[in-house]
């Protein structure tokens, strides 16, 4: 008998560890900075939809890149922008019980493509280099203040970190000394193979616009069978690395061939297509969402003033009142 007893007890105690284990995918929107604070009325979409996390977006600026010094928490920012409004932003949706990664990134002046950012003198890395670091300690110590659960520590700076790895390293070690939570950096869907610090981070990050499809209205079958070789080569890297690969970014204009191009914001195909952004993003869930060594991810993007956003005639990549996201709401709920 107390063979038998010990046995149910090490069988309970080992399916009690495994279920431990078992994390709950991060279901996360990336809320976008506005000119104004928030409350619970902004906060009420998000939560509508199953989301558990948001993104929180400060900014820095570069005004050009002869003179690459990254301004940041000015007067002359929108609130949601600085340093007050980040905060802000995420008191009040703790306070709702969803959690927050930190993601401060630079805007540099016209959109000029940020992976793009490369000096062309030793003194311009410098000037760079200082800033960028005084912009991201900053929000690390914001982001231990706030005890955000993740820190992102750049978005799509592929040329950036390519010419200056050193750097970056000395970076990480930085705000490892300030911040204690996970670590993550956004890389671009073609760059994550190239960067060289996934081992001193926690997440594997990925702006997910991977091409999937070529249609003008991909079909999910179409965009299932355009993942299969993408996903293996993520995959291999979470196995490579033994690190869980979050999509720091992931979605889809509802436009015709949104599963094209879809890091495309501003072509100049306009046409509506909301079963386009619908199917691309459900071959998104069923090829991830249920993967264990994929976390979640945020959907781009949302805006705090849902009734005055999106709809059926709206052909930019945020979700709001259309019909990708009852999508997102359903694979958002389940566990």
């Amino acid at each position: 008998m107390r063979i038998f007893l010990g046995l149910c007890l090490i069988f309970l105690l080992n399916s009690c560890a495994r279920t431990s284990i078992k994390l709950d995918k991060i279901n996360g929107v990336s809320y976008v900075a506005s000119r104004d604070s928030i409350n619970s009325i902004h906060i009420k979409p998000v939560a509508n939809i199953n989301a558990n996390y948001v993104a929180i977006m400060p900014f820095g600026f570069i005004k050009n890149l002869q003179h690459p010094e990254v301004a940041f928490d000015t007067g002359r920012q929108w609130f949601g922008e600085t340093k007050v409004g980040a905060k802000q932003y995420a008191d009040k949706f703790k306070k709702e019980q969803i959690k927050i990664m930190l993601k401060p990134q630079i805007w540099v002046w016209r959109g000029e493509f940020t992976g793009n950012i490369e000096m062309d003198t030793e003194e311009n890395w410098k000037i760079l280099e200082d800033s960028y670091a005084k912009f991201i300690l900053f929000y690390a110590d914001l982001a231990q203040e706030i005890h955000a659960d993740i820190f992102c520590i750049g978005t799509e700076l592929e040329k950036f970190i390519e010419n200056r790895p050193n750097f970056w390293f000395d970076l990480i070690d930085k705000i490892k000394t300030t911040y204690k939570g996970k670590l993550t950096y956004a890389a671009n869907w073609n760059e994550f193979e190239k960067t060289p610090f996934w081992n001193e981070l926690n997440y594997i990050g990925i702006d997910a616009y991977f091409p999937v499809s070529a249609s003008k209205t991909p079909t999910v079958t179409e965009c299932l069978e355009g993942w299969k070789r993408h996903k293996k080569s993520i995959e291999s890297y979470s196995k490579k690395y033994n690190k869980p690969v979050l999509f720091t970014e992931f979605g889809y204009r509802s436009v015709d061939y949104s599963g094209k191009a879809p890091w495309e914001s501003d072509r100049d195909m306009n046409q509506v297509n909301l079963e386009a952004q619908t199917n691309t993003t459900k071959a998104l869930f069923e090829t991830f969402w249920n993967e264990d060594w994929f976390v979640g991810g945020f959907v781009w993007k949302w805006f705090h003033k849902h009734n005055e956003v999106g709809g059926i005639e709206n052909a930019q990549f945020t979700p709001q009142n259309k019909p990708v996201e009852a999508v997102i709401k359903a694979y958002y709920s389940k566990k």
